[in-house]
């Protein structure tokens, strides 16, 4: 449904690089401190290579994988070794590979994730009755379908997975990987297997249900229910992943042809290689939606959004309550872009149940799915500056901006940005 981005990297000066590696050629080994795993990124025109790797090693450091989106590595490296391994040549940045979560739920459990990502709530029985959902309803799907449902439409959910057998998703699941490797064994033995990215948790499986839920006489609709959907699984079963996985998730959907990306996760993370992964991601045609984080304190003057919705090439997602108030523990900032549905989501769930949450992680995916029903539609010759007949996703963030029910304060603002998102004006 969009061009593909080729991205193109010359070959590594290694001369440089080994030459500034000389003097740390004998690997350092720490002294009662535990390895740091890192990111290591190159400066753009050079590319992660065997001479690279072997440059990074001899300076102390143990390759765990490459990351090529952002040119780069996953190293674990002895603490007193980092200095040398920023010095070597090349070396655009090294950074911490951050701990990634699915945001928690206002009111989840302490210590977050370790408590799994679960608010304690009932879940329903098997196969209920379908019902529209007030979140979906809200935002007017359901007047929009008429003339969009999302069809062939594909949108990633980078989080736990997706329960494969939901009878709720199962017809608009078409694939998935898995990027998180097992806990056993060193570090650098563990290999993921990409056929397991069946949900664990069960917080892919809700977003999933928000963004595409099956209209199929049971349980819930999705916001496009004819979108295609696919798991990319990076959060373990506790909600928990690493920042380096998030980034293969990030190119897996890059290379695999999604059309939208959303991550109900995210950080205290700012990093130059997330960063550059979303901003690839964006410069594909890929539209990137993520929630802005469930860390509010209710003052406008703060700001609480977290990444990688932060970044200016992410749709940053504020959620809402049905009386259409924003809850204080949603994050504000000027980042926020546009609100959607949040509290009291009732949405599908692990081993084909169905279970009501709230946060940013519920709105997140009310646009995703919003997103899905434009992208499915002729791209108005108005719109159209490239006359290739593609969306690019500058369009879509200003048909969502102009179409959003303006809340709160006239015109954009730090709670509910452009204001609610509006499926049925958006497709129009």
């Amino acid at each position: 449904m969009r061009n593909y981005l080729v991205r193109s990297m010359s070959t590594i000066a290694l001369g440089a690089l080994l030459l500034n590696s000389t003097a740390l050629a004998q690997p350092h080994r720490s002294q009662g401190v535990g390895p740091q795993r890192l990111i290591v990124t190159f400066e753009e025109g050079d590319i992660v290579n065997e001479g690279a790797r072997e440059a990074l090693e001899n300076a102390g450091g143990q390759v765990l994988k490459e990351l090529p989106l952002v040119n780069g590595f996953v190293v674990l490296i002895p603490e007193q070794a980092r200095g040398g391994i920023s010095a070597l040549a090349g070396v655009q940045a090294v950074e911490e590979d951050a701990r990634v979560f699915a945001l928690k739920p206002p009111g989840g459990c302490d210590p977050w994730p370790d408590c799994k990502n679960d608010d304690g709530g009932d879940s329903d029985p098997v196969q209920p009755a379908e019902v529209l959902e007030w979140g979906v309803d809200r935002i007017d799907a359901d007047l929009a379908w008429g003339t969009s449902r999302g069809a062939g439409v594909n949108v990633a959910v980078i989080d736990t997975g997706i329960d494969k057998d939901h009878e709720d998703l199962v017809n608009n699941i078409k694939g998935g990987v898995n990027f998180v490797a097992p806990q056993n064994g060193p570090p650098w033995q563990r290999v993921a297997d990409p056929d397991k990215w069946d949900d664990d948790n069960g917080h892919g499986t809700h977003v999933a249900g928000i963004i595409a839920a099956v209209d199929n006489e049971i349980g819930v609709i999705g916001t496009a229910p004819e979108a295609h959907l696919y798991g990319v699984k990076v959060l373990d079963s506790s909600g928990a992943g690493y920042l380096s996985d998030v980034i293969d998730g990030i190119d897996w959907s890059i290379s695999n042809g999604m059309d939208v990306i959303n991550m109900s996760l995210g950080c205290d993370c700012d990093t130059t290689a997330l960063k550059d992964a979303v901003d690839a991601a964006y410069a594909a045609g890929v539209v990137v939606v993520a929630a802005a984080g469930n860390s509010g304190d209710g003052d406008g003057l703060t700001n609480e959004v977290i990444y990688p919705a932060k970044y200016a090439s992410v749709i940053a997602v504020a959620a809402t309550a049905s009386d259409d108030s924003t809850p204080s523990w949603s994050s504000e900032g000027a980042e926020v872009e546009i609100a959607a549905p949040g509290v009291d989501v009732r949405s599908t769930w692990n081993d084909g149940l169905y279970k009501t949450i709230s946060g940013t992680s519920m709105a997140s995916p009310h646009v995703a799915g919003a997103v899905a029903l434009i992208l499915a539609t002729t791209v108005p010759a108005e719109h159209d500056a490239d006359s290739d007949g593609v969306w690019d996703p500058s369009e879509v963030r200003s048909v969502l901006a102009a179409t959003a029910d303006d809340l709160g304060t006239a015109g954009h603002d730090h709670f509910y940005g452009h204001g609610l998102v509006d499926a049925e004006e958006s497709v129009k």
